[in-house]
């Protein structure tokens, strides 16, 4: 029996780095499941749009939305791009995975990314700013916020703040204002992003428009727990598709 095809559903950018970081996760994915097509598709920005992709499959598929929380990319978007597809093509045989977060697979590979720098938990003068895309759906910044809230009392830096790039606050100046009044001597930037991208400068810029020494952690990318947690989503909602 063929199995079938994953597509690992992104939101797409300019920035051309964002792309090539998705394409690095699903040659990945590919590997450890070499039975599985899996296929990359974007949601606008970046090509192939996700439309595209599913008019070509015939096998049934399952997409794998690479979006950190439930927001409106995750509820509408995604959603509408399958109805639409059904409409072409009645036989279509598709199941949607849950996102990404929360898991604490994406929290174990922040903080790896955050020891690469060298900032390690224990480290009372450094303040960790974790950078989020910002929503106008709360249940996705309430979630970057409690992982703040719970590395802010496990893990001995001076402080975490979330600093989100749109949306909502607080900025990343506010956020490295709130650390220096917290004691920290040093800031570090923890992103909760997937992979570069405009949203993730915007508030590295403003980071380093208060702190130009600032660490930068490397975003998630194509890490082995992203790996695992791609194919675990897959695998759930494949037996809709039985």
């Amino acid at each position: 029996m063929v199995s079938p095809t994953l597509v690992a559903v992104a939101h797409g950018s300019r920035d051309p780095r964002s792309p090539d970081t998705i394409g690095r996760l699903v040659a990945a994915v590919r590997r450890a499941r070499p039975d599985v097509p899996v296929l990359p598709a974007y949601l606008e920005l970046s090509a192939p749009s996700l439309a595209e992709v599913l008019d070509g499959i015939d096998t049934g598929a399952v997409l794998v939305p690479l979006l950190l929380g439930h927001a409106y990319h995750a509820g509408v978007d995604v959603p509408a791009a399958v109805d639409e597809a059904r409409r072409r093509r009645p036989s279509l045989r598709v199941a949607i995975a849950d996102v990404l977060g929360p898991d604490e697979r994406l929290e174990r590979t922040v903080l790896r990314r955050l020891s690469a720098t060298g900032i390690r938990p224990g480290t009372s003068s450094v303040g960790v700013v974790l950078a989020g895309a910002g929503s106008s759906a709360e249940r996705s910044n309430a979630l970057i916020r409690r992982v703040a809230e719970d590395w802010a009392r496990r893990h001995g830096w001076a402080g975490v703040v979330p600093a989100f790039a749109s949306a909502t606050g607080p900025t990343a100046a506010e956020a490295v204002a709130t650390l220096r009044a917290a004691g920290a001597r040093r800031i570090a930037v923890a992103p909760w992003f997937l992979a570069p991208g405009l949203l993730l400068n915007r508030v590295i810029d403003g980071v380093r428009a208060e702190e130009p020494t600032a660490v930068l952690a490397e975003p998630m990318g194509a890490a082995p727990e992203l790996v695992e947690l791609v194919l675990a989503r897959y695998t759930a909602a494949a037996a809709a598709l039985n």
